[in-house]
């Protein structure tokens, strides 16, 4: 069969797929909560989205696996998507850092993944068989090519007789921009939905940028399934290196037609927009970004869509957008109906960081004063946590607008102020100097503190500069692997990542051309021009001559946090040890560069993996305490997610590594655990 716009796509079945006929014994609880409509819960599966829940919570009330008796997991299955055996020379491109989801019964009852190469395949959960495979057939980049698939969603139409044909859809969305419906059961496509299951987007994408790449934007992350409407944002890597890059729009497709319903575009285009007075009408015209390309969520209740939007283009140059550039860098809240704003809060004004809104904004209630009270959890890259009323975005917790440097590259107009939340606190170390240069010799940590004297150093939001600025935090505190929340608890468990990174900008014509044309290496390399401004840029670790970082450990963390109002950290320990990272296998507890989120459940247990020393973890959710561990074939960058099949609870995490931290295990496999079947 053919994809839409000529582009492959391939279905395969196997010997199970008799076992996935549509039951025409539907119960009628299920008929009932198909007829409640498309704003009401879909039918109750133990992990029916990516996050757990519509939300994106990382919470499981399963039990069977709890404190005492979590020690005894063993490996119950395992499977390998076929993505790197099929194509090595994508190693350093591709990683399997999905999390899958448990499909309810009268859907098949499958365990649904997406592989780096956007295959979209269902799992026997009980055995980790095959039952069927679907093949988009993306074209293959060139060398440097990004490969990710992070999920897939599922939707029950309401309206469809229970045992039709794509009665039960899951959506997929590829690197090559097609949005893809199959039907959960069998895995064929839905022939009704867009040319012949596929909406080709790249054109609603590309058409109004001249000289874009395939590749250049993508599909990453799991779109989201509301009111009869499929939602997705996308992925933007020409924001690295063009002022010009696509409109960060995120769209909504009818998800039984394919058609498109409605569009949102967070930058203005015109003195209508409602972020239009914050924006000049030159970088109004010419300015792109602000896309969505992480996790969103679904508040079903009150009808609103949740999006973490990023940087306006580029990342890391300003000086073609004054302004705070709403709405980048922020949290908008969306009517689902038709994609009008409810509320929008800014939560970094005019950024030069790429301090994109990194993870899936967490709905969940708190408590306070006796009551529940409905809030959105929005962490962020430099390690500050925001929480706003989920009705009106209104703070929580108070937050206040402090003075931050403005002193950038000429031709930069950076705000004079940033918003900080008064509690809880950064949790990440804020701000370095050359006295805090560390090493594991006086060798490295004096070579660390002539670096670090060499360049500008400071706390948070300090300017890019001709010079160099290092930051710490660096890169991210928190990413795309996001948290899990503990609703008994009320405790917030965080995975932490700290390292310095070095920004320095440097005028593109004033750079030797036989520097410029020196091969890039994943994030190292020449300094990238920035198309459109006078700028190149380097955004690179600040590594010793030991390839340390030149901070001092913890590198990586996991903490808890209280949010009942009363508390604050409750414990806070390393995550990852060195054995796997250095030429002698010293395993040193100073945590490892992180990826890759963590779950938590009724059970008192928070399971991760995200370090980069192959080891998958569980850990006391009072206390903290690690009590199990195990070896997994390659780095467990993903975020785990558990369910129960035939009366067992299994624990299931993607072992692919990821092609920047843990790059020297590129895998694609994926690993269940659970207690010993019963004699």
């Amino acid at each position: 069969m053919r994809a839409a716009g000529g582009r492959p796509g391939r279905h395969r079945q196997t010997n199970q797929d008799k076992q996935l006929q549509p039951n025409r014994r539907v119960g009628l609880a299920l008929c009932l909560s198909l007829a409640l409509g498309a704003a009401g819960p879909l039918p109750a599966s133990d992990w029916l989205y990516y996050g757990g829940d519509a939300g994106g919570s990382h919470y499981s009330p399963l039990a069977q696996i709890d404190r005492s008796n979590v020690a005894q997991l063993e490996r119950a299955w395992t499977y390998r998507t076929g993505d790197i055996a099929r194509h090595p020379e994508l190693r350093a491109g591709a990683a399997l850092n999905v999390t899958p989801i448990l499909l309810p019964e009268a859907a098949g009852g499958s365990l649904l993944l997406c592989s780096a190469m956007n295959r979209v395949i269902a799992l026997n959960p009980e055995t980790g068989e095959e039952r069927w495979v679907y093949d988009p057939e993306v074209p293959i980049g060139p060398p440097g090519s990004k490969y990710l698939c992070r999920g897939v969603a599922y939707w029950a139409d309401p309206a469809a007789q229970p045992d039709a044909a794509c009665a039960h859809r899951v959506f997929t969305g590829t690197v090559d921009l097609r949005l893809i419906a199959l039907d959960a059961r069998n895995g064929q496509p839905c022939e009704d939905f867009g040319d012949g299951g596929t909406v080709d987007v790249a054109p609603l994408v590309y058409d109004d940028v001249p000289n874009l790449k395939p590749g250049d934007v993508q599909f990453v992350a799991p779109p989201v399934v509301a009111a009869n409407l499929v939602i997705i944002g996308h992925a933007d890597n020409s924001k690295f290196w063009r002022a010009d890059s696509p409109r960060g729009e995120v769209r909504a497709f009818d998800a039984r037609s394919g058609e498109l319903r409605w569009s949102f575009d967070p930058l203005p285009r015109d003195a209508g927009h409602p972020a239009a007075a914050d924006w000049t009408e030159a970088g109004m015209r010419a300015t792109g970004g602000a896309n969505t390309w992480t996790l969103m969520s679904v508040d079903q209740e009150r009808g609103l869509v949740f999006l973490p939007t990023a940087t306006a283009a580029p990342n890391n140059y300003g000086g073609l957008r004054p302004g705070n550039n709403r709405f980048a860098n922020s949290l908008v809240a969306l009517h689902v109906t038709d994609g009008s704003i409810a509320w929008t809060y800014q939560i970094v004004h005019h950024d030069v960081w790429d301090l994109d809104l990194p993870s899936q904004p967490m709905l969940v209630e708190l408590e306070q004063g006796g009551e529940r009270r409905p809030v959105v959890i929005q962490l962020t890259k430099q390690g500050l946590i925001f929480v706003f009323d989920r009705e009106t975005g209104e703070p929580v917790f108070p937050v206040e607008e402090r003075p931050v440097p403005t002193d950038g590259v000429p031709g930069e107009q950076l705000s004079s102020t940033q918003p900080f939340p008064t509690w809880p606190a950064p949790l990440g170390r804020v701000g370095i100097t050359p006295d805090d240069a560390w090493g594991f010799t006086w060798f490295d940590r004096n070579a660390c503190r002539r670096k670090l004297a060499s360049f500008r150093t400071g706390g948070l939001y300090t300017p890019p500069t001709l010079q160099g600025s290092v930051l710490l935090p660096g890169a991210s505190v928190f990413n795309w692997g996001g948290a899990a929340f503990d609703p008994v608890r009320q405790r917030l468990i965080l995975p932490i990542s700290q390292t310095p990174m070095l920004i320095r900008l440097t005028r593109t014509d004033e750079i030797p051309p036989e520097v410029m044309k020196r091969p890039r290496q994943g994030p190292l390399g020449p300094p990238m021009p920035m198309a459109g401004t006078p700028y190149s840029y380097e955004y690179v670790p600040l590594m010793s001559p030991f390839f340390a970082p030149c901070a001092a450990p913890p590198w990586g963390e996991l903490a808890a946090l209280d949010l009942d109002g009363e508390g604050g950290t409750a414990w806070r320990f390393t995550l990852g040890d060195l054995g796997k990272l250095m030429p002698v296998p010293l395993p040193l507890p100073f945590g490892t560069p992180l990826a890759g989120g963590p779950i938590a459940t009724a059970g008192g247990l928070v399971f991760i993996g995200a370090s980069a020393d192959e080891k998958f973890r569980a850990f006391d959710t009072d206390t903290g305490r690690r009590l199990w561990e195990a070896e997994v074939p390659a780095p467990a960058m993903a975020t785990p997610m558990t369910y129960l099949a035939g009366g067992r609870q299994y624990v299931v995490v993607a072992a692919g590594g990821h092609m920047f931290k843990g790059f020297r295990n590129i895998s694609d496999w994926l690993v269940a655990f659970a207690l010993p079947a019963a004699p």
